[in-house]
């Protein structure tokens, strides 16, 4: 079975130079000083505030909500970013993360009245959106960054290697008029 950090050698082409400082880091493509080389286990510190870590696991879940496979919250994606957060980035790269979780929470509550994690499906989309679209402070910059963790942790985690990709090993035999029709999923290995 494909491990974690070969996975993340492997996301470092899909986001290319693009690619959020400390997911660079995790691959090792990336050298920085005075970052930790990651452990096992939790988090060497809390990165989010209990509000923080409430509204980053519902919006990890809209990036990537269950369907016919196990969403962002069964393949751990709050945990990971936490840990990438709190291992792996300096307290500089953490800023916008926190400031645009800050600004959705103030946004929810303007608009909506109520806490951002407690804000319906659809109304978090809608806040997504403005911070994808840059109508929010820090939006753009938080927005790329966070869909980059959620996307990484997502596809490194044995649910998404095993459950949302089909791990064959050895895929079998070239068979290069193979109808399209019969793809069931994308392979990987």
């Amino acid at each position: 079975m494909i491990d974690r950090r070969t996975a993340l050698a492997g996301v470092v082409a899909m986001f290319g130079a693009g690619l959020f400082a400390p997911i660079a880091r995790a691959a090792g493509v990336a050298q920085s000083a005075g970052v930790p080389v990651i452990s096992e286990g939790p988090p060497s510190a809390a990165v989010f505030s209990t509000a923080q870590r409430a509204l980053m696991t519902a919006l990890s879940e809209r990036v990537i909500p269950t369907t016919d496979t196990p969403g962002a919250i069964a393949a751990g994606v709050p945990a990971y970013i936490e840990k990438l957060l709190a291992d792996w980035s300096s307290p500089t790269e953490r800023v916008p993360i926190l400031a645009g979780l800050d600004a959705i929470e103030a946004r929810s509550e303007q608009d909506y009245k109520v806490a951002a994690a407690k804000a319906k499906p659809d109304q978090q989309d809608a806040l997504l959106t403005l911070a994808m679209n840059g109508e929010l402070p820090s939006g753009k910059v938080f927005f790329e960054a966070f869909r980059q963790m959620v996307i990484t942790g997502y596809y490194t985690s044995e649910i998404g290697m095993t459950q949302e990709r089909e791990y064959l090993p050895v895929p079998g035999e070239y068979d290069g008029a193979f109808p399209y029709s019969k793809v069931n999923k994308v392979y990987s290995a």
